[in-house]
C-alpha cells in the first residue's frame, strides 16, 4: 500500500492496515529502522505491569468487613 507525505512529515496509515492492527486514535507507534534501511511501525500495547503504583495505597488498611459494607451501600462510604 502506497501513502504520501505531507509538507508536515505526516503520512496517514491506510484504513487496512489501521482495521488489521486493530488501532484507534491515540494508540502509540514504535518506529524501529533496521540496519538495512526498512522500517517496522510496531503498535505498543500497555503491559498490565505498567499499571503498578498508578492508584496509591490506602491511608490505612480496611478489612474485608468494610469492604463488604461499602459495596454493599453501592461504593459510598
Amino acid at each position: 500500500m502506497l501513502a504520501v507525505m505531507t509538507s508536515k512529515g505526516q503520512v496517514t496509515i491506510p484504513v487496512a492496515i489501521r482495521h488489521k492492527l486493530r488501532l484507534k486514535t491515540g494508540d502509540s507507534l514504535d518506529f524501529v529502522l533496521s540496519k538495512d534501511e526498512r522500517l517496522e511501525i510496531i503498535p505498543t500495547r500497555m503491559p498490565v505491569q505498567s499499571l503498578k503504583g498508578l492508584v496509591p495505597r490506602p491511608k490505612r488498611a480496611i478489612s474485608l468487613k468494610e469492604m463488604e459494607a461499602v459495596i454493599g451501600m453501592g461504593g459510598r462510604s
